[in-house]
């Protein structure tokens, strides 16, 4: 069971510069009483993957049975950066 807290996604605009990323899922928003004309959240705090990356399992919230989708995305950073060689870089907040 792992806890997906986040990932990151790089994106290249020039060959000198990428965008990272960070993405969290937040509380789950699923109306569990829509069926019934109501609302109710089952008070899901943070979306916890129930398999390993990959796999089905990485899309499933081991705390509420929820897919994914149901949570909360949170894009947390964004920063850019300006490389100048693989092992120099130069950050910009």
């Amino acid at each position: 069971m792992g806890v997906k807290r986040g990932e990151q996604t790089y994106s290249s605009s020039t060959p000198s510069s990428c965008t990272v990323r960070s993405v969290r899922y937040g509380e789950c928003q699923k109306n569990h009483a829509a069926n019934i004309g109501g609302y109710a959240v089952d008070g899901c705090r943070e979306f916890m993957a129930s398999g390993q990356e990959g796999t089905s399992g990485a899309l499933k919230c081991a705390a509420c049975g929820c897919h994914r989708n149901f949570h909360r995305r949170e894009v947390e950073t964004e920063v850019s950066i300006l490389c100048c060689d693989p092992i120099h870089c130069i950050i910009e907040w």
